[in-house]
């Protein structure tokens, strides 16, 4: 008990003193959705059914994967700066559990199954009965959700120590985020689009549900997963150590004319022995076939074929930190004179040799068994190729997130770098920026056919050469001052206004109105705009939450262009009072 107390006043201390500034935001900012996603969760507890099982489900997805995607999730208290006390793995397991109950997270998460207790009222049986059980059920519920992400992440840890675990956690991963991206499918394949399957409920996130409608032996069982989890995360803690390092037998020697030959052949050398690396390549590759075959338990076979730009985009977005993830090896290139260009060329090329002919074999395997569309698919994936090639060097030297040293990196092969939010942000990014250059070859390749290829491979080209080009300025202009942000994580002129990507000094409505609209603008620009368009235009209606679609005839088209406009309004409000703070700082 007193090692658990005391674990737990560290976690509000460091919580307290690490609640401001950029970090500050970006709780807040995700606070803000937590809530909104709650208060729907609460909501469909009054809808009767199994959709508030359903949506447990979801949470506890997310509580799995949310990590495997934040750098392995909340770090803040490590074991191993415990390492040295000599402590049992049962009470440091039990210790570090009790300070995850501290945190963001789990405070929304006991927000949202609140719903059990309204779910209690509605349940029948003695009055008020129910209620009372609904209590023990929510912390017990907590609880799993908590050991369940620790575990999760504990064996991914693991296994990314191997190759054939690396490959293996990418492809699950992968499935399940295209799984989340596509749920809508399996609820119509398997739900009829107007129910939620039986079996819901009895998945251990329903536990909790059951037990507040009368089947009080959840509430056991509940228990009896809470020690089986504290007993695997206790004997996974015992063997959390150092990453492994691959073996250097049998390695070639590097033979290389020219200092770009070089730069291509460390790169691949790093694509094919990093196992992080090669998980995320797993991953974006089992993403892009996941989702894209998701709708082939609707019997629709015409998204395979996208799932070549899917993985570009995917590939793109998870090596978006190309520099940062070197750690300061950056010194490298930096003190050789003449070497930059040659280092980001050198990177552009090992990037489109690793990432290429898997998108190719993909497009050429995948899109006669959809019967095309040749012409819009090959114009697209010459143009994100490219358009990945250039802004994956680019995005790195002027977003650059400073990462742990490959050598440095501890137990949690997951936790690349200290600042999950900015390397969450950067993904987001690239996403964008990626599928944006792909936008002039798809324009032509729907109205000219294979002319858009034409204009794939140039604007990829354009894109390739253009953005490389501006990559070597920023690295030979700037690699002094990337290498100290690498090595202490602070900018130079972090004090400097307008300096970096840093909000300057605002009023705090303005500066929370900036996080929100930065944060959410996409919902209505991308998913509630762009995607719910598509859908209309191809008579897919009543689909999932994009609003357009339940619309009546005449209103689909409007809506469906109002959350466009109220997304860039969104993200033009977003720039303009930072742009106006900084013009009156100036």
């Amino acid at each position: 008990m007193a090692v658990a107390l005391t674990l737990v006043r560290m976690k509000v201390a460091i919580l307290r003193h690490s609640g401001t500034g950029q970090r500050g935001q970006m709780m807040a900012a995700g606070g803000f959705l937590g809530l909104v996603l709650a208060a729907g969760t609460i909501y469909l507890a009054t809808l009767g059914g199994d959709w508030l099982a359903a949506a447990y489900a979801v949470w506890m997805l997310g509580w799995i994967i949310g990590p495997v995607f934040s750098g392995g999730g909340d770090e803040t208290l490590r074991p191993e700066f415990f390492s040295l006390l000599g402590l049992p793995p049962h009470r440091m397991a039990a210790g570090l559990l009790a300070a995850a109950f501290v945190g963001v997270a789990p405070a929304i998460s006991l927000i949202a199954l609140a719903g059990l207790a309204v779910g209690a009222t509605a349940a029948g049986g003695p009055a008020g009965g129910n209620v009372l059980v609904a209590v023990p059920a929510m912390v017990l519920q907590l609880a799993v959700f908590v050991l369940v992400s620790k575990v999760a992440v504990a064996v991914l840890g693991i296994a990314l120590r191997s190759r054939a675990g690396a490959v293996g956690a990418g492809v699950v991963n992968g499935a399940v985020l295209a799984f989340l991206g596509q749920a809508w499918v399996f609820a119509v394949a398997f739900g009829q689009g107007a129910a939620v399957p039986e079996f819901v409920r009895y998945l251990p996130s329903g536990w909790g549900l059951l037990a507040v409608r009368g089947h009080y032996w959840a509430l056991g069982a509940l228990v009896v997963l809470i020690v089986l989890l504290l007993g695997a995360w206790a004997a996974l803690l015992s063997r959390r150590a150092g990453a492994s390092r691959p073996s250097t037998r049998g390695r070639r020697p590097v033979r290389a004319a020219t200092a770009r030959e070089a730069v291509v052949a460390k790169e691949l050398r790093t694509w094919s022995r990093d196992l992080v690396r090669t998980h995320q390549l797993t991953f974006a590759l089992a993403y892009g076939l996941f989702f894209a075959g998701a709708p082939l338990a609707l019997g629709w076979i015409g998204l395979l074929p996208w799932a070549a730009p899917l993985f570009v985009v995917m590939a793109a977005s998870m090596t978006a930190n190309m520099y940062g993830t070197d750690g300061t090896a950056l010194w490298l290139p930096l003190m050789t004179p003449g070497a930059t260009a040659a280092d980001v060329r050198g990177r552009q090329q090992a990037w489109l040799v690793t990432v290429a002919p898997v998108a190719l074999a993909l497009a050429v395997v995948l899109t006669p068994l959809a019967d095309g569309p040749w012409p819009l698919v090959l114009a697209v994936t010459a143009a994100v190729l490219g358009g990945g090639a250039g802004l994956v060097p680019l995005i790195s030297v002027y977003v650059l997130v400073p990462s742990i040293d490959p050598r440095n990196r501890g137990g949690n092969p997951l936790r690349t770098s200290e600042d999950d939010g900015a390397l969450t942000g950067l993904a987001y990014l690239t996403i964008f920026l990626v599928a944006l250059s792909a936008a002039p070859a798809a324009g032509v390749a729907l109205a000219a056919g294979w002319w858009g290829v034409a204009v794939g491979l140039a604007t990829g080209a354009l894109c390739f050469w253009g953005f490389g080009l501006l990559a070597e300025r920023r690295l030979r202009a700037h690699g002094p001052e990337l290498l100290h942000l690498m090595r202490t994580g602070r900018r130079p002129d972090a004090g400097k206004p307008g300096s970096s990507f840093q909000l300057p000094d605002m009023p705090k409505a303005q500066r929370a109105a900036t996080v929100v609209c930065l944060s959410f603008g996409a919902i209505p620009l991308v998913p509630q705009g762009i995607i719910a368009a598509v859908m209309v235009s191809d008579g897919r209606l009543r689909h999932s939450w994009f609003l357009a679609t339940y619309m009546p005839p005449g209103l689909r088209w409007p809506v469906a262009a109002g959350m466009v406009l109220l997304g860039l309004a969104m993200y033009g409000v977003g720039a303009w009072l930072p742009y106006r703070a900084r013009k009156r700082a100036r």
